[in-house]
């Protein structure tokens, strides 16, 4: 599978899984994602998928500053429901990421490395300095951070207003879903790339 070259330049996410050291699945419970993880999940890169890959990034950082992130040791909650807009995609890449899982989730070995539960919709998540969109929570120490995306501060070039509803209703030649598909994830890159680190694209509360 051979995904677009920017793909290599956007930075892993490494984080501990107690889980993966156990039973050997990880050399020391190390388990690196990339951004192809996230592709190969959802079936494409969006930004809604980029997104997501901040909010993970952006949360794990203010978590755990000064140490790996503790992978199915967080909580991650959703404003909207499951099935409103893309927050089934940013659920699942979230997901993915922290190891949180509904009701279809690993129980646990015992009372350890339980993840079921951990990933949930439609929750009240209190405003403190902003809106959130998701709230990720540290079950070991309860510190949370409150994260919001938007994409909008990255919007799409103008001729994109023009190829996708021909895309879309299948009227476009195979010059027109070439260049939709170059512009697409080129707005793609410049989220994932020249706004990794924009705090107003991402924005990020701790709450203790």
């Amino acid at each position: 599978m051979s995904f677009p070259n920017f793909f290599s330049r956007i930075s892993p996410l490494t984080l501990h899984d107690g889980l993966a050291e156990v039973l050997g699945a990880a050399v020391g419970g190390n388990i690196e994602y990339r951004y192809e993880d996230a592709v190969r999940l959802a079936g494409h890169s969006c930004p809604t998928v980029a997104g997501a890959w901040l909010m993970a990034r952006r949360g794990l950082a203010a978590l755990y500053p000064d140490a790996p992130p503790e992978r199915g040791q967080i909580r991650v909650e959703l404003r909207a429901a499951r099935d409103a807009g893309t927050t089934g995609v940013v659920g699942a890449v979230l997901g993915l990421i922290t190891g949180a899982a509904e009701e279809g989730g690993f129980k646990g070995l015992g009372a350890r490395f339980g993840r079921r539960g951990l990933l949930r919709y439609g929750v009240e998540i209190p405003g403190v300095a902003m809106p959130a969109e998701a709230r990720l929570t540290r079950l070991d120490t309860g510190a949370a951070v409150l994260l919001e995306y938007h994409p909008e501060l990255v919007p799409p070039v103008p001729e994109m207003g023009v190829l996708m509803p021909r895309v879309v209703s299948g009227q476009a030649d195979a010059g027109e879903r070439a260049e939709f598909a170059r512009l697409w994830q080129e707005r793609v890159q410049r989220i994932l790339l020249e706004h990794a680190d924009d705090p107003a694209v991402v924005k990020a509360a701790v709450v203790i």
